[in-house]
């Protein structure tokens, strides 16, 4: 498969600070790929040079197969990017700042696909076009630089917290907006966002940067075997000294009126046939979630960071 994006061993130094400590990145074409990691991790330097605005220290990045450093010119003409705090100018309308992005992508802004395309994203963004750019909301400066990221198809999306300002109803409509563009249009999309679910829900695969490097990287389907699963069910009349002798079974506990316990993901097939000898009832399993994958590379910080609290405190 061909890769959009790709990085290898990518540093980038900020005089002392190191921002990027050799960070491997791969977006393979057509992929929706999130990019996680907390403020301060490295994600936004990243982008900025995957956009050509910086240079990296060191180490190799690719976008289209191309150093984006000195052709950022030719590959922005393939490339759709929103940032996460939009800055739009103040005397222009949301309207007007949409169709000046498209000409300046090289859209015919007169054509009747453009003007279908763009009039149905600002109806289902539901935002007023005719309004000055200087009265708008976050939420709705953000409107406009998605629907002028969307209005014109590219072949790379860069989205960088793309839904920042945005209430819960435009976050659907964003993430129905990005399966769209994927679907019908084939693109590729790096998504960095702090909505767990919304990774979870719209990407196939997911990369987590920790410190300026990636410390996890792959699909949701192959990550999830990395940890746990989590199984219960009814504890009516069930030892659960039964339960803690099943093969990779973790953690049993009760509480409730059921048996909790967790499973290394790679046994639960191995594990319910113990459970139906059981004669287990109202059985729920579920598969760990990105925000437990999350979790694994920084729960220490947030653990810490509630120490410090309490010290404070």
């Amino acid at each position: 498969m061909t890769s959009v994006i790709e990085t290898r061993g990518l540093q980038k130094r900020f005089g002392r600070v190191q921002a990027l400590d050799g960070l491997d990145l791969t977006v393979d074409e057509g992929e929706v790929h999130g990019f996680l990691g907390p403020n301060g991790a490295g994600k936004t330097t990243t982008i900025r040079v995957l956009l050509g605005l910086i240079h990296a220290s060191g180490g190799s990045v690719q976008v289209f197969g191309e150093d984006p450093w000195g052709k950022a010119a030719r590959l922005h003409e393939r490339i759709a990017y929103v940032p996460g705090d939009v800055a739009l100018w103040p005397n222009l309308s949301g309207g007007e700042i949409i169709d000046l992005i498209a000409r300046l992508r090289g859209t015919n802004t007169k054509s009747a696909d453009y003007i279908a395309r763009r009039d149905r994203l600002v109806e289902a963004f539901q935002l007023d076009p005719r309004k000055k750019s200087r009265t708008y909301s976050k939420g709705n400066r953000q409107k406009v630089a998605l629907v002028a990221a969307f209005a014109t198809p590219a072949q790379l999306y860069i989205l960088d917290e793309p839904t920042s300002g945005l209430d819960p109803v435009m976050e659907a409509v964003f993430s129905e907006q990005v399966s769209r563009i994927a679907k019908d249009d084939g693109a590729s999309i790096l998504l960095s966002s702090h909505i767990l679910s919304e990774v979870e829900a719209l990407c196939d695969g997911v990369t987590i940067i920790r410190a300026g490097k990636a410390v996890e990287s792959g699909t949701l389907a192959d990550m999830r075997h990395l940890t746990r699963t989590e199984i219960s069910f009814a504890a009516d009349g069930i030892d659960p000294a039964a339960v803690e002798s099943i093969p990779g079974a973790h953690d049993v506990t009760v509480s409730s009126g059921r048996i909790h316990f967790t499973a290394d993901s790679a046994t639960v097939a191995s594990a319910l046939p113990r459970l139906g000898q059981l004669d287990v009832q109202s059985l729920t399993v579920t598969p760990p979630s990105l925000e437990e994958l999350f979790l694994r590379h920084y729960g220490d910080e947030i653990t810490a960071a509630d120490t410090s609290l309490e010290a404070v405190r």
